[in-house]
């Protein structure tokens, strides 16, 4: 049997390599795994062999005891990998094919499959509409963190790049279109982002940077960046964003320095529940982006919200927050008719798009988030180092396949 080796979240602020079996075609019990779908056969599914697995925002979250998210939980939901075994239900996806995996988990059956809402599919989480891989609550499908991973529905779920030595050579900006570009695209594009667009960007992580690259790419003409992070907003400035510094405070004056006036057409959340407030040493406030957004937006404007909200927050900064419940100044953004976009990212409803603007060279996206290869074995290296605030997208090399 081949061994398999994976990133499992142990308690809060620590993560650990460990064994765990090579994948079968049926999901087996296991921490997170939820009881309904244990025993559940995946014919459709593939085996793949990782070539690429991200450390992600929303996994810090987990490792930092913001969740419920159970001991020994193995983590991964940006997977990028190259097929050595498939179900014996699968037509299309065949033994090596290089591929990117969505990090939502669809059927491509049920009725918002076919209406492209896979975020929010009906048939893979017993508990409620959307899956992922190795997330707390979200079906308990097995995190790509590893030397190996099953993937379900392989030729609704996977994107096949068409060359693969051409797609080595871009490997690290290829292994962004399992979250973070389609993602950061996806807060531009429900923001309302277009040509000629003002556009301010909460947030300078690796999310943040995708949403800001994606606004240029659809044609903003001033994008602005906030975070309190020198590291991160000077990551921001190298690849033409204009940014804020916000322990200085509210962004609203330094956006007028910039644009002349208070406000912008259009903007994006992608820092999510653990917000703090503006100004130096500010502590947690979880509404100060979303009601700084409301503020800044101009009216009929619209805000993209690809940052996390969850409904379980154990680290919550009182009993409302650890139920998801925050002090919304929602009638600032019904006085000023603005539209809100939250939840998952269908990723597929643009990874093949972005990945034909990276195989093209319209893109430059590895650069723009600093992405980073290191081997499995320094997961909780790149984690704590993520955590500190480095200005790096961390992607690990489970099986040598990066340079």
């Amino acid at each position: 049997m081949t061994g398999n080796k994976a990133v499992a979240y142990k308690e809060a602020g620590k993560v650990e390599v460990i064994d765990i079996d090579y994948p079968t075609f049926e999901l087996k019990d296991g921490p997170g795994v939820n009881p309904a779908n244990v025993g559940r056969p995946v014919n459709h599914g593939v085996i793949l062999k990782t070539v690429a697995t991200n450390i992600c925002g929303s996994d810090q979250h987990m490792v930092r005891g913001r969740t419920t998210a159970p001991p020994n939980l193995v983590l991964g939901h940006e997977i990028t990998g190259e097929v050595v075994e498939v179900g014996r239900d699968v037509e299309f996806i065949k033994v090596g094919d290089l591929c990117s995996v969505p990090f939502n988990i669809a059927c491509g059956r049920c009725r918002n499959c076919k209406e492209r809402k896979t975020g929010i599919c009906l048939n893979v989480n017993p508990d409620r509409p959307g899956s992922a891989y190795g997330y707390v609550d979200m079906g308990g499908w097995v995190g790509g963190q590893a030397n190996y991973v099953l993937v379900p529905y392989a030729d609704w779920n996977l994107l096949k790049f068409p060359d693969k030595d051409r797609a080595m050579e871009k490997i690290l900006d290829l292994a962004m279109l399992s979250d973070i570009f389609p993602t950061g695209f996806h807060g531009a594009v429900t923001a309302g982002v277009g040509v000629g667009s003002t556009v301010y960007v909460a947030g300078a992580g690796p999310v943040g940077l995708a949403a800001a690259t994606s606004a240029h790419l659809l044609g903003a003409a001033v994008v602005i960046v906030g975070d309190m992070n020198d590291g991160r907003l000077a990551q921001a400035r190298s690849f033409g964003c204009e940014t804020v510094d916000l322990t200085q405070g509210d962004p609203k004056d330094q956006i007028e320095q910039i644009l002349g006036v208070p406000e912008v057409d259009c903007a994006v959340d992608a820092v999510g529940f653990e917000a703090r407030g503006h100004g130096k040493g500010a502590q947690e406030a979880p509404a100060t982006v979303l009601n700084t957004l409301m503020d800044i937006t101009a009216a009929g404007g619209a805000l993209g919200i690809p940052g996390l909200y969850v409904t379980g927050d154990p680290g919550g900064i009182d009993e409302a927050a650890k139920k998801g419940s925050l002090s919304l100044s929602l009638g600032t953004g019904w006085a000023k008719s603005l539209s809100f976009t939250t939840g998952q990212c269908p990723v597929m409803k643009y990874n093949r798009q972005l990945m034909m603007a990276i195989l093209n060279d319209r893109v430059n996206i590895a650069k723009n988030v600093n992405a980073k290869a290191i081997p499995l074995e320094e997961a909780p290296k790149g984690y704590a180092e993520f955590d500190a605030g480095a200005a790096t997208k961390y992607v690990l090399n489970p099986n040598g396949y990066l340079s």
